[in-house]
């Protein structure tokens, strides 16, 4: 298959995107330095001063390796959906893992789980060695509350690592919507908008952390239930540039009382075999794909890219 040159400027685009995916991996790696010189150091520097490491560990996240993490005998859930399990695990594969579990540290090697039993599960799925993690300490609760809720006031958290904060809150220190409200000093239905971003889908949630997604967008996104709709409508905020009024606009187009008209017109749905295979390959390829079949058994499968860096990308996957 022929591939398309470059010009010398989109070169140059692509060697400054290189760069600054380096600068960010070689930040990361220190950040990851400093979170197991703190682990590694922890029981001198709990007995100096517990608060000050709890309050490091609640913002920060470590790489801990699955096959130190021991399941918690105390789990209340025991069955997992097993296709949920696998539509998870292909994501992870996709965009990684986004809300990071949570550990109690036993010693300096071994963990016991807190929660994320289904992301754990899937990672595992997923072939990962490793997950982000938070990292908990014994008899915390009362320090680690007040941590992460003077972690909520930094300026610099995206809403994704604020919603993140609010589910921490709830699971591990046990805390309904109506008392974390009062903690924090929000609205109950601050609270609730920020908790719905974390369902969804990953793609979605990632544009929020890149800032590339507007609360204001993302809060719109989140009330709708339909994932297709939902990813079709964050794929015109992306190309099109709309404004949240505009995205807002585009939704209520898909409500059924706007598409009456045209319930006649419909086409007949994709078999779900079909739609499976459709999700997979666009996870594979990182892009829309749209698989298009007649009746009688002929179609087209149509592949999107955005440019000429990103079509040479998807040719990569053929040879």
């Amino acid at each position: 298959m022929e591939r398309i040159e470059l010009s010398k400027d989109k070169k140059k685009t692509v060697k400054k995107v290189k760069t600054k995916d380096m600068a960010k991996k070689k930040e990361k790696k220190e950040l990851g330095l400093g979170i197991r010189a703190l682990l590694s150091n922890i029981d001198s520097k709990i007995a100096v001063d517990p608060k000050k490491v709890v309050q490091e560990l609640s913002s920060a996240v470590a790489q801990i390796k699955l096959s130190a993490i021991e399941t918690n005998p105390d789990q209340p859930r025991s069955e997992f959906d097993e296709d949920a399990l696998k539509e998870l695990s292909q994501s992870i594969k996709s965009y990684g893992l986004i809300q990071p579990i949570t550990v109690r540290r036993l010693t300096q090697k071994t963990y016991q789980l807190i929660s994320g039993e289904r992301r754990v599960r899937a990672s595992k799925m997923a072939g990962l060695k490793e997950v982000p993690a938070y990292v908990r300490i014994t008899k915390d609760e009362e320090m680690l509350e007040l941590a992460l809720v003077e972690n909520i006031q930094r300026e610099n958290l995206n809403a994704i690592e604020v919603a993140i904060t609010y589910q921490r809150l709830i699971d591990e220190c046990n805390l309904t919507h109506a008392e974390l409200s009062k903690r924090i000093g929000k609205n109950r239905s601050t609270v609730t908008n920020f908790m719905r971003l974390l369902k969804l889908p990953p793609k979605v949630q990632k544009a929020i952390k890149n800032k590339s997604l507007t609360m204001g967008h993302a809060r719109a996104l989140s009330g709708v239930e339909d994932l297709s709709i939902q990813l079709s409508v964050f794929k015109e905020i992306q190309e099109d540039n709309l404004s949240v009024r505009a995205t807002e606009e585009l939704i209520r187009s898909y409500s059924p009382k706007s598409s009456k008209s045209k319930a006649k017109k419909k086409k007949p749905a994709l078999p779900e075999e079909y739609r499976r295979i459709q999700n997979d390959l666009s996870d594979q390829f990182e892009t829309r794909v749209a698989i298009k079949r007649k009746s009688t058994g002929k179609g087209q499968i149509i592949i999107n890219f955005d440019n000429d860096i990103d079509f040479n990308r998807i040719l990569d996957f053929f040879e």
